[in-house]
């Protein structure tokens, strides 16, 4: 009987905790362009609630750290990927000095992700335990080899269906 009130108390404390994360960051969900998104950002919540085993303290702490790091990311990659951009269209017709500057602006992004991630490591410790903060790494990069193994699937899955049609 105690192991059932044990059983049911930690299934609602997840519970709480996701309801608690989306009621708390209808921004992510309401900035969603698409449901692809809405979606990713949905599942992105579940999969570090459920890796870090995050108490509702701690994810009352670490989603604004968290969103707040990965907005500021977000933007220097879109800096460096407008560079890339202009690199591609561009990189023919421009100067040596034009091209000068470019290369210092991509590394000036190195560098500002670095002093990001450098930022974002030390609000982690404030926010987490240490061994959260190890899971938490662990955690980002099995969530990008989740989402990667899932896009290679998607694409054989396409090419699978092309070839059907053949």
């Amino acid at each position: 009987m105690i192991f059932m009130n044990i059983y049911k108390f930690e299934a609602m404390k997840r519970i709480i905790i996701v309801l608690f994360i989306m009621s708390v960051y209808p921004v992510i969900r309401s900035s969603a362009q698409n449901p692809n998104l809405e979606k990713l950002n949905n599942y992105k919540i579940g999969f570090f609630t459920k890796k870090l085993n995050l108490t509702s303290e701690e994810a009352e702490k670490f989603w604004p750290v968290y969103n707040d790091y990965q907005g500021q990311r977000n933007q220097i990659q879109l800096e460096k990927l407008k560079l890339n951009r202009n690199f591609n269209q561009n990189g023919s017709s421009l100067s040596d000095n034009q091209l000068e500057e470019m290369g210092d602006k991509y590394v000036d992004c190195l560098v500002q992700e670095s002093n990001l991630a450098v930022a974002f490591h030390k609000k982690l410790k404030e926010v987490l335990p240490p061994v959260k903060v190890i899971l938490y790494y662990q955690a980002e990069n099995q969530y990008k080899a989740q989402l990667l193994k899932e896009l290679q699937n998607v694409r054989q899955q396409q090419k699978a269906r092309q070839g059907r049609n053949y």
